[in-house]
């Protein structure tokens, strides 16, 4: 497992941006396939949006598809995910997982190992 700490959380009106950041704590990402979910109280967590470790291929979730961006700086040991556009239906807490080699298509929370603490976003409308 690697420990993995999130932020750029915070309150946004309705059509604003954020954008998350992913840090892995003395461990470099260069193996691991990121992903992002997030979880809205008294709901599921739920698949947002992934990068895989080799390729650097990304897949979205439907309902984010065309606003959110997932990337990834191995250099910096950091994934990061771009929201744009966002509603209210957004609002949750957002956390990044990691597995090691995950191949593509890894949308179950059970797919990933290691997680961050999560960073809540808030959307006013």
């Amino acid at each position: 497992q690697v420990p993995l700490v999130e932020s750029g959380g915070g309150l946004v009106q309705a059509g604003g941006s954020l954008r998350l950041s992913c840090a892995a704590s003395g461990r470099t990402l260069n193996s691991y396939t990121m992903g992002w979910f997030r979880q809205a109280p008294g709901k599921e967590r739920e698949f947002v949006a992934a990068i895989t470790w080799r390729s650097g291929l990304t897949y979205y979730a439907d309902s984010v598809k065309g606003r959110f961006t997932i990337s990834r700086d191995n250099a910096k040991s950091t994934a990061y995910l771009q929201m744009n556009s966002l509603k209210p239906e957004d609002t949750a807490a957002y956390y990044c997982a990691a597995e090691a080699f995950g191949g593509w298509g890894r949308i179950r929370p059970t797919d990933f190992s290691s997680w961050g603490q999560g960073t809540q976003v808030t959307v006013s409308s």
